[in-house]
């Protein structure tokens, strides 16, 4: 009991200091009140989130043998908090009994059940990481940049908790206070191997075996403190104050002290401007670094990784921790005096630049921050809710608005933005020139909106005017003027959504840009709004509102795919192709946007419909989303050909998509294999409207 009880008060000692250590530090960060607001406000919404994610390992199951092997784990390790209540109550008692369960036979049952669970998880953890081990496996490993060595002693650490566990109950079966009858089948079996031993042996191997149950539980309390499997208390914490349902779609908006900024009054001396330091994070952004098991499921989506690029999510958020925690004793030594006195080598964190090259002493790369796309595969991907997007869209607005440091292109595009209002710099008037080449009025809104119309067709900068987006524009007003639906546009009072300037890290300009078409919606008195572009899609739809912009938003795939199914439009000319759709990252995981426009490609009578393997909530990024679509890409695979690639492997007539930039990014490497010999010439890159306009024109051939 003394030897016990010794152990467990050290380790507490031990694990709490440290613990205490970790508190401070988290909030030493910036104030986040709207998510403790969040999470007050939808008790009901948090206890199903912590039900179905955390209790009921919703995203770890999705990628099945791992998901499998980790929720036997966490449940064994839920169950077997009954065995350590029993171990500590063995100290004082051999015969104790937990008050109000007793020995239930089915309780002996489920503990050594899912202790025999816990021990074929790790197994399986162990195969999983033999077989992806980064030293052979290199960039491909999903565990490449991971602390591996915290990996392997948390197995053995594991192990050891399940065989000093049945090893002591085994013993009491031959000693002869074991509580449990037959169905504690795995103690048992351990006391049927024990048995030979003899009663004074089985005695002794009861005490030392307690003993080292309790005391390796106590050294794996002091392990997980120290360690990346801090996430086993964090993660729910993280999963409970994490943007719900919007850690996808939105960026939030720029805050100081708690507060969102206000440009206009802004001081960049003393307010925080995106983030320049690791201190400028969050206590939730904190808690991310802290959260992360280096798992690797985020690294194994990323567009940017998989094509060679230096982008790993995982190694951002080791980084940015790594540097936290060198960098503590700086930030919470409290006044300058105190920090003087700190170690050179603490001080040398301190003043390292957040964002610099390899020669700056840089914590992230410069090249690491502009490889992201913001498709959120890494988001989506992470078991404990992890915003990585928000961190790197963080440091890209600190880098913008402060130290003006971001890729040329993106100036050339920002320019552009504020002196054309469209990324590539075009008049006002071209954004009518689509209307000249129909054969049917569309009204151009001049002041208010007029009663007998719909819907506002926003058209966005791409579909007024890059030409092979022009034409799903013109497919769409096609369909929603055949279907009979009154809808108007703004021409040339439309400009850009500015979704690129914010990407790119300037919440100046896109503030300015979004404030304008507020302003203009509101005058002309939009109420539903279509959008093509799932880019200004996400904006309107769930980034004005944060500036007062709310409105009814459609994209153009949903519409249509209800005007179908109403009978508003019928698909009739047959279209004998293979199709293969590619999910917009903004439309699909952005937006959870994914059956639409399957249901148009089906609606049209002769399509085969064939899915790449990387789809729906696993699709993979075109290239063009965080700016990208702006931005030279000089480093490693281009994503686009990563894309086509896959697609060219299914052997399709068309490609289908949803998004015009998808459309520029799919167009362009397609016709790069093409000129390559490696694609087939009559192989074209089209959105699903244009694929239905051929089907429900029934008077003109199927194949423009």
């Amino acid at each position: 009991m003394i030897i016990g009880l010794g152990l467990t008060v050290v380790a507490f000692a031990v694990a709490g200091r440290r613990v205490w250590w970790l508190g401070r530090l988290a909030f030493s960060g910036q104030p986040a009140p709207e998510r403790v607001a969040y999470a007050r406000s939808h008790p009901g919404r948090e206890a199903e989130t912590q039900l179905t994610e955390v209790v009921g390992q919703r995203k770890l199951l999705k990628w099945t043998v791992p998901g499998a092997a980790h929720a036997a784990v966490f449940w064994g390790f839920i169950i077997l908090i009954f065995t350590i209540i029993e171990a500590y109550g063995d100290l004082f008692s051999r015969t104790f009994a937990i008050p109000g369960i007793g020995h239930s036979p089915v309780l002996g049952f489920l503990e050594d059940l899912f202790s025999v669970g816990v021990l074929a998880g790790i197994i399986t953890f162990t195969v999983i990481r033999l077989r992806n081990d980064p030293h052979r496996e290199g960039r491909r490993s999903r565990f490449f940049g991971s602390h591996t060595g915290a990996a392997w002693l948390v197995l053995v650490m594991i192990f050891l908790v399940i065989a000093t566990l049945l090893l002591y109950r085994g013993a009491q079966v031959n000693t002869g206070v074991f509580p449990y009858n037959d169905w504690a089948f795995a103690s048992h079996a351990v006391g049927n191997w024990l048995r030979p031993l003899g009663y004074g042996v089985n005695s002794v191997l009861e005490v030392v075996f307690l003993l080292a149950q309790i005391g390796v539980i106590m050294a794996f309390l002091v392990v997980v403190a120290y360690s990346k499997h801090l996430h086993i208390g964090l993660a729910p914490v993280n999963v409970m104050f994490s943007r719900r349902p919007n850690a996808l779609g939105p960026l939030e908006p720029m805050r100081s002290g708690g507060k969102v900024l206000d440009f206009e009054e802004a001081d960049p001396d003393t307010d925080v401007f995106g983030i320049g330091k690791v201190e400028d994070l969050t206590w939730k952004g904190l808690l991310d670094l802290g959260t992360c098991t280096e798992c690797g499921r985020c690294q194994s989506q990323c567009p940017a990784w998989v094509t060679g690029k230096p982008l790993s999510p995982k190694q951002v958020i080791l980084d940015l921790r790594d540097h936290a925690f060198a960098k503590a004793p700086y930030i919470l030594a409290g006044s300058d005096e105190a920090r003087e006195k700190l170690p050179d080598a603490v001080k040398a964190e301190a003043e390292r630049p957040l964002v610099g090259t390899k020669e700056q002493n840089g914590v992230i790369d410069p090249d690491v921050i502009w490889s992201c796309t913001n498709c959120g595969a890494c988001v989506e991907e992470c078991p404990v809710d992890i915003e990585h997007i928000d961190h790197i869209d963080g440091m890209r607005r600190h880098q913008v608005l402060i130290e003006s440091a971001f890729p040329q292109e993106g100036a050339t595009m920002l320019n552009n933005l504020e002196r054309r209002g469209n990324p590539w710099g075009m008049a006002e008037d071209k954004r009518l020139e689509w209307i000249t080449e129909l054969d049917f009025e569309v009204p151009v809104v001049d002041g208010k909106i007029g009663q007998d119309v719909e819907y506002l067709f926003w058209v966005g900068c791409a579909g007024a005017l890059e030409d092979r987006a022009k034409k799903t524009t013109k497919a769409i007003a096609e369909l929603l003027h055949t279907a009979g639906v009154s809808f108007a546009v703004l021409g040339p009072a439309e400009t850009c959504t500015g979704d690129p300037a914010r990407r790119l890290g300037n919440e100046f300009v896109y503030s300015m840009l979004a404030q304008q078409n507020i302003e203009t919606l509101n005058d002309a008195g939009a109420k539903k709004v279509i959008a093509s572009c799932p880019h200004c899609f996400n904006t309107i739809s769930r980034e004005y509102p944060q500036l007062g912009g709310n409105y009814e938003v459609i994209h153009h795939t949903q519409l249509l795919a209800r005007l179908v199914e109403e009978g508003k439009l019928t698909p009739v000319t047959a279209v004998e192709e293979k199709i293969t759709y590619h999910d917009p990252c903004f439309l699909g995981r952005h937006n959870k946007v994914y059956t639409p426009p399957r249901q148009l490609i089906d609606a049209v009578p002769g399509t085969q419909a064939a899915e790449m393997h990387r789809c729906k909530n696993r699709g993979f990024c075109c290239g063009a989303g965080g700016a990208r679509m702006w931005l030279e890409e000089r480093t490693g695979k281009r994503i686009n050909e990563e894309r086509i690639d896959e697609a060219l492997a299914l052997n399709p007539d068309t490609i289908s998509t949803a998004c015009p930039y998808c459309m520029v990014m799919l167009g362009d490497a397609v016709n790069a294999k093409k000129a390559a010999g490696q694609a087939r010439p009559e192989l074209e890159v089209i959105d699903v409207a244009q694929l239905l306009v051929r089907s429900v024109r029934s008077d003109k051939p199927a194949k423009a």
